[in-house]
């Protein structure tokens, strides 16, 4: 490829963009009608959602058998098969999208790929089977336009993820995409960008949400040889995955925004850090970066200027600490991951020695829109302090498990119940967790509050890197809290005190509690490690380690009462505080019960009530699951 200068770049967009043109109209007016070969369409685009969560659900082979189908049929010159990012509706997922009619088929298989070319592709009938049923009205919606999964967000860092072929840095070009590189190269100086980056209020949405152009301005000020701009997409929270999904959808919005922070701060130089978990990212990522390098839009004098920015792939080996900014600086120098103290800041001493800029990925995919659209633009989207929007990975027990991207100051209940489609099996909403494993759970009281940044940690939480999981009444809120403790312990790097014995010793004293050996003074004494821990810890790890705990205690206290005072977990999630018992008005003597115990706990003679010898019995509840008359009594 020849490389691009401001001319060519503007042409090549303008010839993209007449070729993604039926898509954009397509996602901006719904159609009615169901568009087919035979019933006027002179060209169809069938997209599929190529994430990692479909491609774990076939969707690769969705993808070769629509390809053959059209082949079959002999109309490959009318038909494209275009793989795509992630859509973000994951419960739903592998999903299809036909355009020009934006017909949304959801949970598709690969042997449905015959029936789609056939009957929609060529006949112009909608697959009904395939539609998506909303559970409210029992009707099918062939749009997502109509779905309340979609209704209620809107979608800036995830704008072009499900929409264009992240492989083709065309669609890319066809969305606007390197026009906010060639503009501030062309008309705008180091310190106009990052005026725009700062009036715009974008703040890092890796959890701290530190105003981003505060944190350029610094890079800007300090004079070195070298510098350096990072982007961490070491995405460690259990349950997320926003910062893979936009690597994955939309790769070059990353690569356009680390050469505009480059070219503000000074920079020539860009390394992306990310876990080598994430092998779908890493190679969309690494064919970006080729695209871009061959057109001129990265390498040397880019588009024809005296600016130039290369850009590096670091892995990182799955340590949770490497989030942190200044053990991921250490881990890429081949040093153990582990903090420091600060300052000196990484802006002035950072990547072997030299100032560093680091953002995480979400930070960056806002920002070359935000130089398109403009910073009053953005700065109108959100709260006061809060601008823009965020993407929030919503999993546990919701019924719409997926990506979402709201503005900010929407509400939980928002989330959870619109967009989310309420709790599983009509259960009881009892907790959502926020901000990964150092935020904190918050209650049917918190469901009103916007999300924000000051509103989450005046709640007890945090907004984190967008992690949200929703618990239901069966969910044991002690245990909870241990769970999220043993994930933090095991991941400490270990460098402080306060963080590696102080979180190894309140692990101890809950798993005491969930077996049902604590004491009141140990609750006391939750309460006041939590404290110190957090006061005294190293960095954000440490200092919000504490934060599930602290949580649980404030808003489910009855619960650890009930553990330490009554020996009993209400949620029945504590084994060792649980009993097993038979029935006997309901038992059947069919010793179903019996041949499955692996501790023989289980007496009794054929057509006569059995009975479970507490002494024996492991509590592994495996009685319960093989009996048919429901005759297993827990309490």
């Amino acid at each position: 490829m020849k490389p691009l200068n401001f001319e060519s770049l503007k042409k090549l967009r303008q010839k993209a963009q007449a070729a993604l043109n039926v898509r954009e109209l397509s996602h901006t007016a719904v159609s009615e009608k169901c568009c087919g070969l035979e019933t006027g369409s002179d060209h169809i685009q069938i997209l599929c959602c190529g994430g990692t969560g479909c491609k774990a659900s076939q969707s690769k082979k969705i993808v070769e058998n629509l390809q053959e189908c059209v082949k079959a049929h002999g109309i490959a010159d009318k038909v494209d098969v275009i793989t795509t990012g992630c859509f973000g509706f994951c419960e739903k997922g592998p999903i299809v999208n036909i355009i020009p009619d934006n017909t949304f088929y959801t949970q598709v298989k690969p042997e449905d790929a015959e029936e789609i070319v056939k009957e929609h592709v060529i006949g112009g009938h909608r697959v009904e089977r395939l539609l998506y049923v909303d559970p409210k009205t029992e009707h099918t919606v062939s749009d997502s336009k109509h779905m309340d999964f979609y209704r209620k967000q809107m979608r800036i860092a995830l704008r072009n993820c499900g929409f264009i072929d992240p492989e083709n840095i065309n669609e890319y070009i066809a969305r606007d995409g390197y026009a906010g590189l060639a503009d501030v190269i062309k008309n705008q100086t180091p310190e106009q960008v990052i005026e725009t980056v700062t009036k715009s209020g974008l703040r890092g949405r890796g959890g701290a949400g530190f105003p981003a152009g505060k944190k350029w301005e610094h890079g800007r000020a300090v004079q070195a040889e070298h510098k350096y701009v990072v982007c961490n997409a070491d995405e460690g929270d259990p349950g997320a995955f926003m910062d893979r999904s936009i690597m994955e959808g939309d790769p070059h919005s990353v690569l356009e925004a680390m050469a505009i922070c480059g070219y503000a701060i000074g920079a020539n130089h860009g390394l992306i850090y990310i876990r080598a978990e994430y092998p779908l990212a890493v190679s969309r990522l690494r064919v970006a970066i080729k695209q871009a390098n061959e057109l001129g839009l990265l390498g040397n004098n880019i588009l024809g200027s005296d600016f130039s920015f290369d850009i590096d792939i670091r892995y990182g080996a799955g340590a949770f600490v490497c989030g942190e900014a200044t053990a991921l600086v250490h881990s890429m120098e081949g040093k153990r991951g582990e903090p420091r103290m600060k300052p000196p800041h990484l802006t002035d001493h950072g990547y072997m020695g030299y100032p560093t800029n680091v953002n995480n990925v979400e930070t960056l995919a806002n920002v070359p829109i935000i130089i398109t659209k403009g910073a009053d633009w953005f700065a109108s989207i959100g709260t006061e302090k809060s601008k823009g929007t965020k993407v929030f990975a919503l999993a546990g027990k919701i019924n719409n498990v997926g990506l979402i991207e709201v503005p900010m100051g929407t509400t939980l209940r928002e989330i959870i119940y619109e967009i989310g489609g309420g709790v599983k099996d009509g259960k009881k909403f009892k907790a959502v967790q926020t901000g990964g494993p150092s935020g904190g759970c918050l209650t049917e009281k918190h469901l009103d509050i916007p999300i924000d940044y000051e509103s989450l940690e005046a709640a007890g939480s945090m907004m984190g890197s967008g992690g949200m999981i929703v618990m239901d009444e069966d969910d044991c809120m002690v245990s909870v809290a241990k769970f999220y403790l043993d994930f933090t312990v095991n991941e400490s790097c270990g460098k402080c005190t306060p963080c590696r014995i102080g979180n190894k010793r309140l692990l101890e004293i809950l798993t005491r509690i969930t077996e049902g050996k604590g004491t009141p003074q140990d609750l006391e004494t939750l309460k006041r490690l939590s404290e110190v821990i957090k006061e005294t810890s190293l960095c954000g790890l440490g200092q919000s380690s504490p934060n599930p705990v602290l949580s649980t205690l404030n808003n489910f206290y009855d619960e650890y009462v009930e553990h330490v005072k009554q020996h009993k977990c209400r949620a029945k999630q504590c084994k060792a505080l649980l009993t097993y018992a038979v029935r006997p008005d309901k038992c059947k003597g069919c010793g179903a019960c019996k041949r499955g115990c692996p501790a023989d706990a289980i007496i009794g003679d054929v057509r006569k009530p059995h009975v479970i010898d507490p002494s024996k019995c492991i509590r592994c509840g495996m009685c319960k699951s093989h009996c048919r008359f429901d005759a297993i009594q827990v309490f």
